[in-house]
């Protein structure tokens, strides 16, 4: 399509959603250079930049599918994402060398959460920061273009003349404007599936363990040196039973036997609401049986 495009107030151009995206992209480039010879006002620039308008509605749609979980109607997000979208017209410029819709995107976008922040603050927070948050938001739409990529805190510190630690706490501030339930669906553009609640942490076992360790301390305690010194080896040393009887001169039959009385005591322990006894169980231990 030739970039020498006429475009006047009485032309009829095709309908935009019976173009192709291809062929929306080229007559985008070929609007955007005949608007560059126009003087803005007159009828056929107004006549092409609501063309260009209507050519790029697609981006709003698409940004506003990010937030079609909000509570706001649809409706209301496309429109605020169209007045971002006429912004980036008047603000494009063809000599740089970018994808007007690489350039556009963040300005729609920005302009949508600038309406949520604007109108649906869930947490109190003070004006002080719902203003700089305004400005913050504003400075990194401008910076993100002129940068071709997301400035960093001293540099919205420096261009907004605050300090960092300011532009950290109003970013944080933009944290309060919404509430969401645990029961909303995740956001699925990170790959994830299911509730906001299922990226919370999980119950660690490992505190089980600890206390259980706990408890068991004044009950081991209350054991004879023997007594300690199976369980030491077994669960310590991770040695076989066999193993513990070569090193006490004991049967592994005795050996066996000794594990199940202490075990069966130091549970019974932990499940008694006594005290642990303050001396030695050795003597409730049943008679060694004959070496194997």
């Amino acid at each position: 399509m030739s970039s020498t495009l006429a475009v006047p107030a009485t032309v009829d151009l095709p309908e935009p959603g019976s173009l192709s995206t291809t062929d929306a992209k080229e007559l985008s480039a070929a609007l955007f250079e005949r608007m560059a010879t126009l003087d803005e006002g007159t009828a056929e620039y107004a006549y092409a930049r609501n063309t260009l308008v209507e050519l790029n509605l697609s981006l709003v749609k698409f940004a506003a599918t990010r937030f079609r979980n909000r509570a706001e109607p649809m409706e209301d997000i496309i429109q605020v994402g169209t007045i971002g979208l006429i912004k980036a017209i008047n603000r494009f410029d063809t000599g740089r060398g970018v994808e007007f819709a690489c350039f556009a995107l963040p300005t729609i976008v920005g302009e949508m959460k600038r309406f949520f922040r604007d109108t649906s603050w869930a947490v109190r927070v003070p004006r002080r920061l719902q203003e700089l948050r305004i400005d913050l938001a504003k400075a990194v739409d401008v910076m993100e273009q002129d940068l071709g990529r997301r400035p960093t805190t001293a540099e919205l510190a420096e261009r907004l003349d605050v300090t960092e630690e300011e532009i950290v706490e109003g970013e944080r501030a933009s944290n309060g404007y919404v509430a969401r339930s645990l029961d909303v669906p995740a956001n699925e553009d990170d790959g994830t599936v299911g509730t906001l609640t299922r990226s919370l942490g999980c119950e660690d076992t490992s505190y089980d363990i600890v206390d259980s360790l706990e408890s068991l301390k004044p009950l081991i305690a209350a054991l004879d040196e023997r007594d300690r010194l199976v369980l030491s080896l077994r669960f310590g040393d991770e040695l076989t039973q066999s193993e513990i009887g070569d090193r006490l001169g004991l049967s592994q039959m005795h050996v066996s036997r000794l594990l199940a009385r202490i075990l069966a005591a130091l549970r019974a322990g932990l499940l008694s609401d006594e005290p642990p006894a303050d001396g030695p169980t050795d003597a409730a231990a049943p008679p060694a049986g004959p070496a194997t």
